[in-house]
């Protein structure tokens, strides 16, 4: 499973791990009921701490993504797509809002904005 992780970012590396699993699980690249790396062997494979990789599994056990079975690991839950379809679309709105906002205080266009975004948006097709 390929994780990549930014130490340069602000964002702490168990948020950046549970992040990247979150969306592989949500593209379906993670399916249910798939064994997922141990805490050891993804500590090891990222180079970071346990306790990292045991707080990213923590917090997708307890956001319903990841299921443990004791004794024998962590295994991607079978999750409901529209809840989670409707979790990234908040995050959307939420970075939305703040692009918004500076593009208001800095008197930046909405024709602007949407260039931006339909510049952005190609890029990745």
């Amino acid at each position: 499973m390929e994780i990549i992780i930014s130490n340069s970012s602000d964002v702490p590396i168990y948020e950046q791990i549970k992040e990247q699993i979150k969306m592989k699980i949500i593209s379906n690249e993670l399916k249910a009921n798939e064994l997922l790396p141990s805490i050891r062997a993804l500590a090891r494979d990222l180079r970071c701490s346990v306790i990292t990789t045991k707080n990213a599994y923590e917090d997708l056990v307890k956001e319903g993504y990841v299921k443990t079975i004791p004794s024998k690991g962590f295994y991607v839950a079978q999750i409901n797509m529209n809840i989670a379809y409707e979790e990234q679309l908040n995050k959307i709105e939420n970075l939305l809002d703040k692009v918004v906002n500076i593009a208001k205080v800095n008197n930046v266009s909405r024709k602007t904005i949407n260039e931006i975004l339909d510049i952005l948006y190609e890029e990745d097709e």
